[in-house]
């Protein structure tokens, strides 16, 4: 494999931050989509599911229709169906419309995250895939921790900006959509791929990495309020740090993947972040807990290098096909969080923590081998 040009995954990353960007910026948006549409605050709230449901279902198969149709293809379309959707969520007369136009943005995002992370491991050498997946992961950690900034600047000339630029980011990375991959076998991408034991674990450890880590932020927003009674401005910003660190350190922590191995990195990041999740519900101050949640962030950045970079090496046939399952299965733990958590917190903050930070190591046990081969002389049990 030949040495990418410097900028030549650059449209990878930038796809890769559109998508989360699209899915958090209403956050911020909700008083003035509230007086565009003259709408309740749990009308407006159904935006949310609106993306993230056919985002999450869909990705269970979306990496497998875009091999089989091309990479390149399904990319470039699904980037011009994200941008008139967007175009159309901006324009929209009604919530209804609105809400239509948020689902069709979730629709068209399946098609994109999982073949761009795929494309990462076909362009970039395998020695320096776990920074470049690294740099992916922060990437679309800085999409999620600033939406909310650059969508609240938006507002203030007009919310329908929040959707505008978007849409002109995706006609404009259509210029520069991904290779398709080259085959190395006659085999066609199939969802057979999916279904193996080595998947099952994969999956298993990014739900639970999702249910008792990266999925807390709204458990932790409800701490900070109980705890310290903060406004939403500094609430905003304690909760930002745990994607910022995450977006600083992608390459770094895809560095230390390199060196150790990407199981090994995945383990690593578990245990540290477990421990500062369960430091979280003991923390006496704002100060304190912004410290803890952010070193938290830090310590997603190598589990997720780690388990995304497993995830790109699992299928030769079908990358694109593992990775959108691999990556449904994440927003699985997401969507289960607050269901897990909610009543426990209220009964105990400091146990509720604890408690996920067990889930949190049990990506340690779920976590597969580094090599597929390895895996699958154990036994690949298909069904």
């Amino acid at each position: 494999m030949s040495q990418p040009g410097r900028f030549a995954t650059l449209p990878l990353h930038l796809g890769g931050f559109i998508g989360p960007f699209g899915g958090a910026v209403l956050a911020v948006l909700v008083p003035e989509l509230r007086d565009a549409f003259d709408a309740t605050t749990a009308q407006i709230a159904l935006a949310v599911p609106a993306y993230l449901v056919p985002f999450a279902l869909l990705q269970v198969v979306s990496g497998t229709l875009g091999e089989r149709l091309g990479r390149r293809r399904t990319v470039q379309g699904a980037y011009l169906a994200y941008a008139l959707a967007s175009v159309a969520t901006a324009l929209a007369p009604t919530i209804g419309v609105f809400l239509v136009g948020r689902a069709f943005q979730g629709v068209a995002n399946a098609f994109t995250t999982p073949l761009l992370m795929a494309a990462l491991a076909d362009v970039v050498p395998r020695e320096r895939l776990g920074r470049s997946i690294g740099t992916f992961a922060g990437v679309q950690a800085a999409g999620i921790s600033f939406a909310p900034l650059l969508g609240g600047l938006a507002a203030e000339v007009s919310w329908r900006l929040a959707f505008f630029a978007p849409a002109v980011v995706s006609l404009a990375l259509m210029l520069v959509p991904p290779k398709d991959p080259v085959a190395v076998t006659g085999e066609a991408p199939s969802l057979r791929a999916l279904l193996n034991r080595r998947m099952a674990r994969l999956a298993l450890a990014a739900c639970a990495g999702y249910l008792g880590f990266t999925g807390l932020p709204f458990l932790v927003s409800l701490r900070i309020d109980d705890a310290f009674a903060l406004a939403s401005s500094p609430r905003g910003l304690i909760l930002a740090a745990y994607g910022a660190a995450g977006f600083v350190l992608g390459n770094a922590a895809g560095r230390v993947v390199e060196r150790i191995g990407a199981r090994r990195g995945a383990v690593i990041g578990s245990i540290v972040g477990a421990a500062f999740v369960a430091l979280i519900g003991f923390a006496s101050t704002p100060l304190v807990l912004a410290l803890v949640w952010t070193a938290g962030g830090a310590a997603s950045a190598l589990l997720w290098a780690g388990l995304n970079t497993i995830a790109v090496q699992s299928s030769e046939t079908n990358r694109a096909g593992v990775v959108s399952a691999y990556q449904a299965s994440k927003f699985v733990g997401a969507a289960a969080a607050p269901i897990a958590w909610l009543d426990l917190y209220h009964a105990s903050a400091p146990v509720v923590f604890v408690c996920a930070a067990a889930v949190t190591l049990a990506v340690i046990p779920l976590t597969p081998h580094d090599s597929p081969a390895r895996e699958l002389a154990i036994g690949p049990a298909e069904v």
